[in-house]
Order: C-alpha cells, then sequence, then structure tokens
C-alpha cells in the first residue's frame, strides 16, 4: 500500500489539464507572467464557474416566477443548495444559510446562537478570522456573556483538544473553532474537540469556520455533528458575491430573520441569485471530476470525496517539496536565511501553507520583493487588524503567507523555491 504521509503527486499531464481549467493561472493578464501563491486569499478560479454565473446572469426573469425560464432558474436554485448541503456539507439534515460573504454567516449564526441560547459565557479560539472572533465579542458584549479565549500551541500552530476543555463548562453556550489555521495551516481534531467538549456540556452549540479549510479537504458536518460551518466560494476554486453554511435543525428552529410566510429552514431575505448556486455546481462537478480520474463510480459524492482526497494528497505532497526541496532545488527547511514558523513533521495535520520569514528583510517589504520577481505571497503581521491577534497568539510579529493550489505543480514549487533562495542571499547578512 503507498505511503501517503508525504502525498501523492498527479502526473504531470493531469496536472497541467486541471490547471487550465483556471483563468490566469500562470500570468495576470496585464502585469504579465506571475507565480500566484496568495491561493488562500482567494484562489484561482475556474473558467466554469465564472462563466455560470455570468450566464444566468444575462436573465431578467425572477425565479419566483412561474414561466419555462424562471422555473428553470429556481430549479438551479433548489439543485444548488440540495447539492452544497448534502455533497458539500455532507448533511443529512439542516438548513443553508446564504449571504454576500462567508464573515456574514459567521455573525448570523453567532448572533443566533448568543442571543437565544441560555449560558453565561462563549468560548472562541486565538486563531480565529476576526468573522469568529469579532462575533463572538460582540454578541457577548450584546448579551452579558463572558468571553473566553482558547490559546494556541504555539509550536503546531493549532489548537489542542486538552486546552479547549479548559474553558468550556455547562454554562457555555456556544464553542468556535476554526477548522485549519489560515496562518500556519494546521488542521485542527474538530471530531476530539468536539467530542471533549460534548462529554462536559451534551447539548453545547459548536460551530467551525472552515473558509481556509475547505478547498483543501472535504467537510463532514454529520460526523462531527456541529451545530454551523461556512466556506467561502471564493476561496474554493469559485467567484466573490456570496458566502454558504450549514447550520443545523436546531439553530434553523431559533427565531431568525425570514419572510413570516417561509418555512421556517429559510434564511433568504429576497430572490435568491440562480447564478450562485450554477457556479457552486461547477465547484462541485469539477472535483467530482477529478474523483473519476481515480475510481469508477456515477454517484456524485462519491466522486467528490474521492476528488477531495486526491487534491488533499496532491497537497501534501507539494508541501512536502516545498519544505524539503530536491536534490538540485533546496526547500525552505534547508536554504539558509529563511525561517518556516509553526513547522510539524506530520504533514497530514496541514493544509498546504506554508509560514515563513527572511533574515534581513521585513514581511511587507519582502512580499514586495516576491513581487518584483513575478511571485504573488501576502504577509500577516501584527499591525493589520486581520492578522496581529493571530500572530501574536503563536509568538509572532508576522509571517509571510505561502499558499499555492492543487492545480500548481512541482515546476512551481521549484521555482518559487529558486527565487527564495535569490532573496534569501540578496538580504544575507
Amino acid at each position: 500500500m503507498m505511503d501517503e504521509s508525504k502525498g501523492i503527486l498527479f502526473d504531470d499531464d493531469f496536472q497541467q489539464s486541471l490547471k487550465e481549467k483556471f483563468y490566469y493561472a500562470d500570468a495576470d493578464p496585464e502585469k504579465g507572467e506571475r507565480l500566484f501563491f496568495d491561493n488562500s486569499g482567494g484562489s484561482l478560479r475556474l473558467k466554469k464557474c465564472v462563466e455560470a454565473k455570468a450566464a444566468l446572469e444575462c436573465f431578467p426573469d425572477c425565479p419566483e416566477r412561474i414561466h419555462e425560464r424562471s422555473l428553470y432558474l429556481k430549479g438551479i436554485v433548489q439543485e444548488g443548495t440540495k447539492q452544497i448541503l448534502e455533497i458539500m456539507f455532507q448533511a443529512k439534515s439542516g438548513a443553508l444559510m446564504t449571504e454576500l460573504t462567508a464573515s456574514q454567516t459567521m455573525f448570523q449564526m453567532v448572533g443566533l446562537i448568543m442571543e437565544n441560547v441560555e449560558g453565561t459565557n462563549a468560548v472562541v479560539s486565538a486563531l480565529e478570522h476576526p468573522s469568529a472572533y469579532d462575533a463572538i465579542q460582540y454578541y457577548c458584549e450584546k448579551t452579558g456573556k463572558e468571553m473566553r479565549v482558547i490559546p494556541p500551541n504555539k509550536t503546531t500552530g493549532g489548537i489542542d483538544p486538552d486546552e479547549v476543555v479548559k474553558y468550556v463548562d455547562k454554562n457555555t453556550c456556544l464553542l468556535s473553532v476554526m477548522s485549519a489555521s489560515n496562518i500556519s495551516g494546521n488542521i485542527m481534531d474538530m471530531e476530539a474537540i468536539v467530542k471533549k467538549a460534548r462529554a462536559i456540556k451534551p447539548d453545547l452549540y459548536i460551530i467551525s469556520d472552515a473558509v481556509q479549510h475547505a478547498p483543501h479537504c472535504a467537510m463532514d458536518v454529520e460526523k462531527l455533528q456541529i451545530d454551523g460551518m461556512n466556506f467561502a466560494p471564493y476561496k474554493f476554486f469559485g467567484i466573490r458575491g456570496c458566502g454558504f453554511a450549514y447550520v443545523s435543525d436546531r439553530v434553523a428552529k431559533l427565531p431568525h430573520h425570514k419572510l413570516i410566510a417561509k418555512d421556517q429552514k429559510v434564511f433568504e431575505l429576497g430572490t435568491s441569485a440562480p447564478g450562485n448556486f450554477a457556479a457552486a455546481i461547477e465547484i462541485i462537478n469539477y472535483v467530482c471530476e477529478i474523483g473519476s480520474h481515480f475510481i469508477d463510480s456515477t454517484d456524485r459524492k462519491t466522486l467528490y470525496l474521492e476528488g477531495m482526497r486526491r487534491i488533499h494528497l496532491q497537497e501534501r505532497a507539494l508541501l512536502y517539496r516545498m519544505l524539503e526541496g530536491t536534490p538540485e532545488v533546496p526547500g525552505l527547511r534547508h536554504i539558509p536565511g529563511v525561517t518556516v514558523y509553526v513547522d510539524t513533521d506530520d504533514l497530514t495535520s496541514r493544509d498546504l501553507i506554508a509560514a515563513i520569514g527572511i533574515d534581513g528583510i521585513g514581511f511587507t517589504e519582502c512580499v514586495a520583493e516576491y513581487q518584483k520577481l513575478g511571485v504573488t505571497v501576502y504577509e500577516r503581521v501584527n499591525t493589520s487588524l486581520y492578522s496581529k491577534r493571530i500572530v501574536e497568539s503563536l509568538g509572532l510579529e508576522g509571517a509571510i503567507r505561502v499558499s499555492p493550489m492543487h492545480c500548481q505543480g512541482r515546476a512551481d514549487i521549484d521555482k518559487f523555491l529558486r527565487i527564495t533562495k535569490e532573496i534569501a542571499e540578496k538580504y544575507a547578512k
């Protein structure tokens, strides 16, 4: 049996065929050739997602009418809702929450629970994106609840399950822990976190921000038995302008904004945007296509899960190459002057993200240096409202976040490593 601990690369032809399905994978149409390694900030866009969205935006028809085009558009919304819940979230019940952004869905989930569920405190991790952390803080202040913050493990860059239980008690109304860190790439052991937290309070409401994790590994709300999880299509090969979240039946039953005549599980206010759902279906189609390259099945959920598994294995192999390099091109761990922060040996618990620093140059200046050499990465620094709390909780002032994507290959990683070595040598003391 093949060892998957260091990942399994797609063959070159298949990897290249996937890259061709995305817009501007190797070059900006105006700025020229570039290596886009900022997929955690917004991934490369699938051509079919953009085309599906654009095609449906051409029609003036309202999905709430009864003529043929309207019924077609309504069918897209219904089918998209079904596939997002059943295939992407693997939910057997619950409801879909839609907003303009995933951050809005997080605020709405947090507010619903904290304003309607008894308890004296809410627990959140220090690593959370501001949409989750700030939502908890806002509603704690609004409802008079105590806010408890779980510190991260500074070695792994994650949240330890045994640390979580120090903050949860029988008066906790909500626990929020992200599925994976957007700085270190560490994948949280949500299964253990949920199990240990519910051992303390069986009916505890638990939600997880999966915006960072969803493009790398399959979500499974049924397995985790959690009450809410969200993702952002624009970070998952799709489009901007929409955010999706699963909420459990018991969250859906809580009082929330909706038209009075609508079913309790409906969260949309106004007419749906069919193009957003069509684009989401194209994300699923794409992942299923990857799955079909490796297994023979006609079941979309089976193909989707295999596709996500293969994406994760491809990215693990790319991460290993980026960290260790090859005899010809040294990896990040072996380039003098380069530091890999919150680095861990076990790559099975990491998404394809590396947080690095280079001696002799500041993070922001280094990102600009990369840009000059045709590489797009991003700095996460303690002067940013999005990053300060997170990087400082890890004992850092900042980091350069490097986030490639599964459709990129060995040549892309090697190019990045050569450029990194060039920058490190330039600024060596």
